[in-house]
């Protein structure tokens, strides 16, 4: 199949350090080649992937230190040459939300739009009623809940390759949390929990601009004590080490979080993961098996003793069955061929539509 893959501008693709998105699209994209399939990514310049590169501005938004820049722009700039190459592909996959629906009605049977952040915002809800049409694809299911009624067709789970972050089959003697430092990521319990079991805890996050000031006042005052450790944001060829030597990874959020990439990124380690009950947490993390599941900050100091009883071979069995980017690849073609042999497509006329809305 000849298959468009459009990533969001912000970051390369894949990041150089955080990012999420950007990443899963980079693995997603490199599976399809590997199964065999003529793939197109849209991106960033800078990008590094197996597919075919079409460099949709000329370096990633983040990296970019242009004091005045256009996010829009941007995109909009990506949308227009994506429309003039769209007769090209069979399946156009979208990973930019929802920014595309009003420039493809015409050709929404062979788009495929994955939604990769939280649907509890003002104004979603319209927005997808109004474009229905479009066949979307959630990252868990809890994801879904504040749009049950969206056209969605399937829930696909992110994936790694499975070479991408190293096993490692004995525990360290640390606790570790990896990602943003945010209020709705809580590094602060994180910091709790540690001091608590008398374990150390490594902190490898990224602070964004708008997280300066929670990050100044709130947690640089904990970071002075004993055994806490921020390194700061880490890139990919450090995360087999960090995840894998440490006795588990903490994921103490306190937000619907879709997905949760790092929690995988451990499980491929064979690190277990101790992670409060919210958003996606239960899909991800198979209670008992692969980490635990908590309530509390109590919970997790004792689901920190614990884990030393998990097999730290069967969490990365488990990674490599479920979470696999071969795996998630594959889901993804079954969808593009579902779309591709669906003969009963008729194209929407949006302006009949909103005109009967409307009398």
């Amino acid at each position: 199949m000849k298959i468009a893959q459009i990533a969001p501008l912000y970051e390369s693709v894949p990041p150089y350090l955080y990012g999420g998105t950007e990443r899963v699209v980079a693995h997603l994209t490199d599976a399809l080649v590997g199964l065999g399939h003529d793939v197109t990514l849209f991106a960033a310049e800078g990008s590094r992937t197996c597919a075919n590169l079409v460099a949709a501005r000329d370096q990633a938004l983040r990296l970019d230190s242009s004091p005045l820049k256009s996010e829009l722009a941007s995109h909009l700039s990506l949308l227009y040459e994506l429309r003039h190459r769209a007769a090209a592909f069979d399946v156009l996959h979208f990973h930019i939300d929802l920014l595309h629906f009003p420039f493809f009605e015409d050709m929404a049977h062979k788009v495929l739009t994955t939604i990769h952040g939280r649907l509890d915002i003002k104004d979603l809800e319209g927005a997808y009623s109004r474009w229905s049409h479009y066949p979307l694809v959630s990252i868990s299911q809890h994801q879904r809940q504040p749009l049950p009624n969206a056209n969605w067709i399937d829930t696909v789970y992110h994936g790694l390759p499975q070479s991408s972050l190293t096993f490692h089959s004995r525990p360290g003697d640390y606790l570790a949390f990896l990602g943003r430092i945010s209020p709705e990521k809580r590094p602060d319990r994180a910091i709790r929990i540690a001091r608590a079991t008398g374990l150390p805890l490594k902190i490898a996050a990224k602070v964004d601009a708008a997280d300066r000031e929670y990050f100044e006042r709130q947690i640089r005052p904990l970071l002075a004590q004993p055994g806490i450790e921020f390194i700061g944001e880490i890139g990919d060829a450090d995360k087999s080490a960090f995840l894998g030597n440490a006795r588990a990874l903490l994921f103490p959020i306190d937000w619907p979080e879709p997905f949760g990439l790092v929690m995988i990124e451990a499980m491929a380690c064979g690190t277990p993961v101790i992670a409060w009950r919210c958003g996606s947490v239960p899909e991800v993390v198979d209670h008992g098996v692969t980490g635990f599941i908590i309530n509390s900050e109590q919970e997790a100091v004792l689901a920190a003793r614990q884990v030393l009883e998990l097999d730290r071979q069967v969490i990365r069995d488990v990674f490599v069955r479920r979470f696999s980017a071969k795996v998630m690849a594959q889901r993804y073609v079954d969808l593009y061929r579902t779309l591709t042999n669906r003969s009963d497509y008729v194209v929407p006329d949006i302006a009949h539509e909103y005109l009967v809305q409307q009398s």
